[in-house]
């Protein structure tokens, strides 16, 4: 989405935020001074380091997220029933709120396009355990996803105000989008660390799995990491954060670079093909009570028309390389990742975006 300045001018606003420090905990328990964090997050294709801006497939992707330590162990729900990296884990809890869009090339049409990508929208809220084992170097986070498909999203209205204020074409093809459906996914990760030397390189095997209503599906990744970091299974603070002053008085600071290769095996994708309870409104039956028949005119019979064209149907098999770089100087951290990803639907093309991060700690 051709919205790339005002999302800029807004997350850098942002760094205008004052920073309460907090009371250290003691490194045996814990090695993050930091106890909360807060992200402001925004995947957009027309963020690309080539500037190549494009507004389709998929978007925009707009994220708030509130991580912390909780006082107790156990935590929730989720501190009692998500799964755990053993003794002396590193647990951080969040909460987030997201909303993602998809759109068509063309925007100017008003109606359904079935040779691209669907206007679609999903706004949902996020619950999630991160478990650190810093000992055994391996994670555990267990991610519930909650929200909605469709109208209820709001991508409509999110979109043609962004595109109002910025002065490009409204769209106007909204009017096709999917049903409104619910959306509860259960999405769990696990990472192990493969090979390091010493706090320049890292080299983390991960995996993923996506059940329920929004995505059904796995993934692997190899995550490299190169430069000045903090230990990454310390915990997630410690991977956007540099607390504490070094020798001189100075606050600390990381800067290192990640790729992250990843193959997605998808089952079902809401945001692509509609909720599972509900159906695609621009759908054709294929029935042969559908099927065009000839007409007659009374002398000869004319050749039916043509079919109308076939949806295009989820791509099992995708795969992404991301890679950037994160910045971080006490409790302040930003990050940029690119994404290049091949097709998610069969057919069509393949697609960059890419997502600019800010995180405060405290």
């Amino acid at each position: 989405m051709n919205r790339s300045l005002l999302i800029l001018f807004f997350l850098s606003g942002l760094t205008l935020v004052t920073v309460r420090p907090m009371a250290q905990y003691r490194a045996t328990t814990y090695k993050d001074s930091v106890t909360s964090l807060l992200r402001v997050s925004e995947d957009n294709d027309g963020i690309n380091i080539f500037f190549q801006s494009t507004d389709d497939a998929y978007t925009n992707g707009t994220r708030l997220d509130y991580f912390y330590k909780p006082g107790r162990r156990l935590h929730g729900l989720l501190g009692r029933w998500a799964p755990g990296a053993g003794e002396g884990s590193v647990d951080i809890y969040s909460w987030g709120l997201m909303q993602l869009m998809y759109t068509p090339n063309d925007m100017s049409q008003t109606v359904y396009q079935p040779n691209d990508y669907p206007y679609s929208g999903a706004l949902v809220a996020t619950h999630t355990r991160y478990s650190y084992n810093p000992v055994k170097k391996y994670d555990l986070q267990t991610e519930v996803v909650m929200g909605a498909l469709g109208p209820l999203s709001l991508a409509h209205q999110t979109q043609s105000l962004v595109h109002r204020l910025t002065g490009f074409n409204q769209p106007m093809g909204w009017g096709t989008q999917f049903h409104n459906a619910l959306l509860l996914n259960v999405n769990l990760t696990a990472e192990k660390q493969i090979a390091a030397a010493g706090q320049f390189l890292r080299i983390i095997g991960g995996g993923q799995v996506y059940a329920g209503t929004m995505q059904n599906g796995v993934a692997i990744y190899p995550l490299i990491l190169i430069g000045k970091m903090n230990p990454y299974f310390d915990g997630l603070f410690s991977q956007y954060t540099s607390p504490g002053r070094d020798e001189r008085g100075r606050k600390k600071w990381q800067f290192y670079f990640l790729a992250k290769p990843e193959l997605q095996f998808y089952l079902t994708n809401a945001l692509l093909e509609g909720g599972i309870f509900t159906t695609n409104p621009n759908k054709k039956s294929s029935d042969n009570k559908n099927i065009p028949q000839p007409v007659s005119t009374g002398y000869s019979q004319q050749p039916p028309p043509p079919p109308p064209p076939s949806i295009p149907s989820l791509q099992r098999l995708v795969s992404s390389f991301s890679y950037g770089g994160v910045l971080s100087h006490g409790g302040f951290a930003i990050s940029f990742v690119q994404n290049v990803s091949s097709t998610t639907l069969k057919g069509l093309y393949c697609h960059d975006f890419g997502n600019v991060s800010l995180y405060f700690g405290w």
